[in-house]
């Protein structure tokens, strides 16, 4: 293994992965998925880098959990023994990629096959290609001024008078820009302002750094419920169902945004509310999907104070002091920040996704709380989608 490889383990991951993976093994072992990748960001030409990412690709299926990393996983109480066995075994497959140009003569690159065995694909594939793209054209780039900068957010930290009550998760691995400087970052912060750490999404820096690896469900996992569950109406409260047969009580925060905040509050009655110890935003405006979601605890009959609200859209340091100021004596407030913390370096990161668009043959979609965030090829289901969970 060279040094030069992108992804050097398969634990450099994000945790919730992991915990979408076991549900799949335990529920949906025979799931078919497929996997879109995007590219938001205007003017930008990845198909020359296109051998470069197919190269990384090929190394990362070449990889195994190694036997220390086994033991690590095992220890992370949530994660059952035949799942933890089951990974000994595994190993990514890259006759599911497919690498090639779409119509536009954009790169394109789908993954298709068995959920269980593709599930893993989404992160590494982004990291791969923000890493291959930021050596490519920022190669002598100085690091000094990403250096200024985490060094001021942690002062920034530092000196805000409501400092004691941050709480920050970093979940920066998809869209790094190298993961030499993803564990920079975490170390920096494990080291300056380790009170306000509670944890990395990233499996394997978490374990390097000795945080806590954190997450629990992506879009993805209440997306396939649309061809999984048995009716469409009822896939987000299908999801959620089978999310606490499995973990009984753990992991449990709830993605609010897979079909708007508006569909998940009338989705996620009295039993979900106090099932789960709380949500999680990830797009739309989150000063008003906060208050939405205080009022319906409160119409409830569950005390915000409670319950956790997790903030995870686009945040920096002085937003989420915002959102901490406007709700801290309401609720629990916990911040996950990504690509401000982890690419945040001088200059303009990619915006990339890989999103699921098809499970078992049928269309599935998010309609995201943000104009632009939507995925699907097919209209006719996202019409659909929209007319019954009565999005307007």
């Amino acid at each position: 293994m060279t040094s030069k490889n992108i992804i050097q383990s398969l634990l450099d991951t994000d945790l919730y992965k992991l915990t979408m993976m076991q549900v799949v093994l335990h529920h949906f072992p025979s799931a078919e998925v497929e996997y879109a990748f995007k590219c938001r960001t205007e003017g930008v030409d990845l198909m020359p880098m296109a051998i470069e990412i197919r190269d990384e690709i090929k190394h990362l299926c070449e990889l195994k959990f190694t036997e220390n990393e086994i033991h690590y996983l095992s220890n992370i109480y949530y994660l059952k023994s035949d799942f933890v066995q089951f990974l000994k075994l595994f190993q990514l497959n890259e006759n599911y990629v497919r690498i090639s140009k779409d119509e536009e003569g954009q790169l394109e690159i789908t993954v298709a096959g068995p959920w269980l065995h593709t599930i893993m694909f989404e992160v590494p594939i982004l990291a791969i290609v923000e890493e291959v793209f930021s050596r490519r054209h920022h190669a002598e780039l100085d690091m000094e001024i990403g250096q200024r900068r985490l060094k001021n957010k942690t002062e920034l930290i530092k000196a805000h008078p409501l400092r004691d009550k941050l709480k920050i998760m970093e979940f920066g691995t998809r869209r790094r820009f190298s993961r030499d400087w993803q564990k920079h970052v975490l170390e920096h912060l494990n080291r300056s302002v380790s009170d306000n750490l509670v944890g990395s999404s990233n499996v394997y820096y978490a374990r390097e750094t000795g945080v806590t690896p954190l997450g629990t469900m992506a879009h993805e996992y209440l997306q396939a419920f649309q061809a999984l569950g048995p009716r469409l109406v009822d896939s987000q409260k299908e999801a959620l169902d089978v999310w606490t047969k499995e973990y009984r009580g753990d992991l449990g925060i709830a993605l609010t945004d897979v079909v708007g905040v508006d569909a998940f509050i009338r989705d996620f009655d009295r039993y979900f509310a106090k099932l789960f110890d709380g949500v999680r935003h990830d797009s739309g405006c989150p000063f008003e999907w906060a208050r939405k979601m205080i009022a319906h605890y409160e119409k409830l009959g569950i005390d915000p104070k409670t319950k956790s609200l997790v903030f995870s859209d686009g945040l920096d340091i002085p937003l989420a002091f915002e959102l901490l100021e406007e709700f801290h004596e309401t609720t629990n407030v916990v911040f996950g920040i990504g690509t401000n913390l982890t690419n945040d370096v001088g200059i303009k990161p990619l915006s990339i996704v890989m999103k699921m668009t098809l499970c078992n043959g049928q269309p599935v979609a998010k309609i995201s709380d943000s104009p632009g965030k939507t995925m699907c090829k097919d209209e006719d289901y996202l019409a659909y989608l929209r007319k019954v969970f009565a999005i307007h």
